[in-house]
């Protein structure tokens, strides 16, 4: 606990020095830029943003070196990144959406001046303000990913117990891995989304059974783990045109994912053909240096000597 707390304290006063210089160029940018060139106004803020962004992926890749085993064909590999998609996701726990960064290689203030979609879990509310969020979306400069976790929340066996009955009352698939998803806000994104987003990515995370599992206070105290996800793409264009159609499609899909999960659990793998080791990208370590340098007041972490990795990394 020593040591997380003597990396914790400076990282976090690190990534909050850097987050009040990132959102005041955002602020000027948003003021100056935007309202003259909305597509300028984007491209420069990715660069700025990401730079905040890679400090975390930096605490999951270099500090924490929680592994990435990606199963995907080989097409799927070669488009990933270079178009946009619509991404379904198993929400197994409360870092499934910084696998997703890693995979895709922000908070706050930066989140709204990068033009995230922020809801209140109330359908009467969220409806409209998804409705604005997928229309900006449209003349978006660079490939995106959207992340839709249509389980609603995250994965816990008294979850799954109420979607077990919700299920069998209902007639359903009765689940063992996976909750009954939620498909309003899917079938919404889908039908708004279609005409510009060409395909969606079926994206199934699983922990291998010897591994612990990754927990934000695991990769703050610098724990490692190795992580499973599985990834199919689709065509958007082969999608049913209706409602109901569309919905159906986004719950065979988890019917799917809850065969394709317990067939983990039994093997440990998703298969070894498709495995691929995504590594460690540089670009967030990069990232990681310059800020510490231009930080001069901020102490350097403390590491254990007996951690030569992490030493090195942090000199």
């Amino acid at each position: 606990m020593a040591i997380a707390a003597a990396v914790v304290l400076p990282l976090g006063l690190l990534f909050l020095l850097s987050g009040i210089v990132v959102n005041f160029i955002q602020a000027v940018l948003f003021i100056v830029v935007r309202p003259f060139s909305r597509h300028m106004y984007r491209r420069i803020n990715r660069v700025v943003a990401e730079f905040l962004w890679l400090e975390l992926v930096w605490l999951f890749d270099w500090w924490a070196n929680i592994k990435v085993e990606l199963y995907a064909d080989s097409e799927t590999l070669q488009l990933m990144g270079k178009e946009h998609a619509l991404l379904i996701c198993n929400h197994k726990s409360d870092i499934d959406w910084l696998v997703g960064w890693v995979l895709a290689q922000v908070l706050g203030w930066s989140m709204w001046f990068s033009d995230y979609v922020f809801l209140e879990r109330s359908w009467a509310k969220d409806e409209e303000t998804l409705k604005s969020g997928f229309e900006h979306l449209k003349d978006f400069p660079r490939p995106f990913w959207l992340a839709l976790f249509v389980e609603g929340t995250r994965f816990t066996q008294e979850k799954l117990l109420a979607a077990q009955e919700y299920a069998a009352s209902a007639g359903l698939p009765v689940p063992r891995n996976v909750l009954v998803p939620r498909t309003k806000g899917f079938v919404l994104a889908v039908n708004h989304m279609r005409s510009f987003v060409p395909a969606i990515y079926d994206a199934t995370v699983a922990i291998p059974i010897k591994e612990p599992r990754p927990t934000l206070l695991r990769i703050l105290r610098g724990r490692s783990s190795v992580i499973h996800v599985h990834i199919k793409r689709h065509l958007m264009e082969e999608l049913p045109e209706t409602n109901s159609g569309i919905a159906q499609w986004c719950k065979d899909m988890f019917v799917a994912k809850d065969a394709l999960l317990e067939q983990h659990l039994v093997n440990d793998t998703f298969g070894d053909k498709d495995c691929q080791d995504i590594g460690r990208p540089k670009k967030s370590l990069f990232v990681l240096i310059v800020f510490s340098q231009s930080e001069q007041s901020t102490p350097p972490p403390v590491v254990s000597p007996e951690d030569p990795l992490k030493a090195n990394l942090l000199q």
